[in-house]
């Protein structure tokens, strides 16, 4: 593989390189012949197109750019190939795919995806800006056009309901904006609450936000039927938003002007729902965005990224036109980056793909991105320079004693034989939870277990205060003694221990801080680990190996009876108190109402 350096200069400091070449009196670095133009703009396809590229952005589209040809110019016969522009991710956490950047971009790029909105509060919760300014070094050294999102909700909620690693206010909101336009946006503001309430820091975030040019991305999860709320939501700034699971969702968002992201990660499958605005409501799809949000790696190997969810989309009714514009030109405008991505047209950067077959096929051959060929035929051709990880990155899982078997004893009321308790009930290929009481035998002043239940419990990891909190789960389904431990629990990503046995429980969970963070799966017959050592995130792995190693967390989880669609991603979200309808942190068990936030027991008085 070649080494080579991606340059994304800014569009001023090309511009009369750009006009000579257009006009001929330059020659082209590279030339596209004879391609089907999937033109987003005017959402037409254009046969027999040129695409003449100077640099790292394109100069000349039409009908015929031999006059640009020049000796040391690269000809690509297109031969009736279809050519769309490089693929946008809305709303994506590169974090969540357990992979570095460097790895993610291996990942996706042959696959069409060119560049994204990555929001990077996995991270930041665990370490701050310095996380941020991690990945976003990452990023840059890959040829994908990222645009990175300061994160608005470290912690998600407040210190009230949850511990984590870092803070983030208004005055790191403003710095972080100062490094670049590259970072163009405010991550999902998941204190939903906080904004329509008044929260003062919330909304001292969002003024820092509006006050720099940048825009705001949401995370609202109330039913649309309350249109004050969503309203005073939107007053705030906040102009787009992926937690839509209806139609309804979708709709309300969009009449109000908002960008609505359809969802379609490993586990989330929203788009079936949320496309119905548009294949039975007729409402205008051009403030609808496709997104991913979280992609396991393992998916991101079997089913693929951007080029898969766009073919869903095109599965559900969607025309193939329309659906790739929701990934290109709708993101690249909600953004405010159409003039450099987004579209096949003069001035962008040159970041573009050819199609084999039927459109609706989304059979990437070859992937273009600032001026250079970066992959064919599902590899890439450039070796991808990886960077230095400081020691605080790689050693961020501060639980110092050894964990054992009491430690997940949950006390019971004194003198009961019985209790009542509120469980959280998962839900396949769902982001929510449902809250269930059931009652359960008390022995020895212990609540015991029945068959169909497991314990979780969170462990505070960034050496704050060593708080843990306690909940019992129903949908796991494990049939056997079995434990899961992992330090992927967003947002806030302490040590989360989900079992049926407590043995198990403590010996998967010393597993973890032994691996300076990961996964762990302990079993009666098996046990297999994942190590996460980037913020007990992340692996600096190639993605193939960690895809495997994923796989077999999957595959041990489902041999223990938890058979849930790429079940880790779900579990993974047992944590993130800001979604319905009960969750648990390390200050116990939180859930949403109509005022906001509250923390209840886990007995039911």
């Amino acid at each position: 593989m070649s080494k080579a350096r991606f340059i994304r200069p800014n569009h001023a400091d090309c511009i009369r390189d750009l006009i000579a070449t257009a006009r001929g009196d330059q020659n082209a670095t590279m030339v596209i012949k004879n391609a089907k133009l999937v033109n987003v703009t005017s959402h037409e396809i254009l046969s027999n197109t040129d695409i003449a590229v100077k640099d790292s952005r394109i100069a000349y589209v039409g009908k015929n750019a031999n006059h640009t040809i020049g000796d040391k110019t690269k000809v690509i016969y297109a031969d009736g190939q279809y050519l769309t522009p490089g693929f946008l991710d809305g709303h994506c956490h590169i974090e969540s795919s357990q992979i570095t950047p460097t790895q993610f971009a291996r990942a996706v790029m042959p696959r069409g995806t060119t560049g994204g909105f990555f929001d990077a509060h996995e991270i930041t919760n665990v370490l701050g800006l310095n996380g941020l300014k991690l990945m976003l070094e990452g990023v840059r050294q890959t040829p994908m056009a990222a645009y990175m999102q300061v994160a608005s909700c470290v912690p998600s909620t407040n210190e009230n309901f949850e511990t984590n690693g870092a803070f983030i206010g208004p005055e790191e909101v403003a710095e972080a904006f100062s490094w670049g336009t590259d970072i163009n946006a405010l991550g999902e503001v998941m204190n939903f609450p906080g904004v329509v309430y008044g929260d003062e820091r919330m909304l001292s975030i969002l003024e820092e936000t509006l006050h720099a040019g940048r825009q705001a991305d949401g995370h609202y999860t109330w039913p649309p039927e309350d249109d004050r709320k969503l309203s005073a939501y939107t007053a705030s700034g906040i102009s787009g938003d992926h937690e839509n699971t209806s139609e309804e969702d979708i709709i309300s968002q969009v009449r109000l002007g908002m960008y609505a992201k359809l969802r379609r990660g490993s586990a989330w499958h929203d788009v079936a729902e949320t496309i119905k605005a548009y294949t039975e409501h007729g409402i205008n799809t051009r403030r609808m965005l496709l997104v991913t949000d979280d992609r396991s790696p393992e998916s991101l190997i079997d089913e693929g990224h951007m080029d898969f969810v766009i073919r869903h989309a095109i599965s559900q009714g969607v025309p193939p036109i329309t659906a790739i514009q929701m990934a290109t030109l709708n993101p690249a405008e909600r953004f405010g980056v159409s003039n450099d991505v987004g579209i096949v047209a003069p001035g962008r950067f040159a970041d573009f793909l050819l199609l084999d077959g039927p459109l609706a096929d989304v059979n990437v051959k070859m992937t273009v991105a600032a001026g250079q060929v970066i992959a064919e035929n599902g590899k890439m051709l450039s070796d991808l320079p990886n960077f230095s990880l400081p020691e605080k990155a790689v050693n961020s899982v501060h639980i110092k004693k050894e964990i054992k078997a009491d430690d997940f004893l949950i006390a019971a009321p004194t003198d009961r034989h019985e209790t009542t308790i509120r469980t959280i009930e998962v839900m396949e290929n769902q982001v929510g939870t449902k809250e269930q009481h059931v009652t359960l035998p008390c022995d020895n002043e212990e609540i015991q277990l029945t068959d169909d239940l497991c314990k979780i419990t969170v462990i505070e990891r960034h050496g704050v205060n060593g708080n843990q909190g306690f909940g019992i789960l129903k949908g796991v389904d494990f049939h056997k003694s079995a434990a899961m431990a992992s330090t992927v629990a967003h947002d806030s990503h302490n040590l989360m221990v989900i079992g049926n046995n407590d043995d198990k429980m403590a010996e998967a969970a010393n597993k973890v801080v032994q691996m300076k963070g990961g996964v762990a799966v302990i079993t009666e017959t098996e046990e297999t680990s994942l190590p996460l050592p980037v913020a007990g995130l992340m692996s600096d792995a190639p993605f193939e190996q960690v895809a495997e190693a994923s796989r077999a967390v999957s595959r041990t989880l489902a041999n223990a009876g938890c058979t849930m669609n790429y079940a880790f991603m779900t579990l993974s979200l047992l944590a993130l108190v800001v979604i319905p309808e009960i969750r648990l942190s390390d200050k116990g068990l939180m859930r949403i109402t109509d005022a906001g936030f509250e923390k209840v027991s886990l007995v039911v008085d």
